[in-house]
């Protein structure tokens, strides 16, 4: 299973209470109400969708959306990031 674009923003709109289209991929997602819980419910998830390499600490180290895409295609691919 994987995890698609779509899909990870819709999840991080999801725990933000924000529509998609709402989010600014380029500012820091803790600017736009993300705090440590939701990112753990969102590693949680991912990692159920299949992105079983993912871990708090490298999301949390650059929280832009743009970011998160960029590092799951990585890991889904099989490469490496570097945190």
């Amino acid at each position: 299973m994987s995890l698609s674009t779509e899909q990870l923003i819709a999840d991080v709109a999801d725990v933000l209470y924000l529509e998609p289209a709402e989010i600014d991929y380029e500012l820091s997602l803790r600017d736009q109400g993300m705090d440590s819980v939701r990112l753990m419910d969102l590693v949680e998830r991912w990692r159920t969708a299949g992105v079983d390499r993912i871990d708090f600490i490298t999301l949390a180290e650059d929280s832009r959306l743009g970011h998160w895409i960029e590092v799951i295609e990585k890991l889904q691919a099989g490469d490496e990031v570097a945190s």
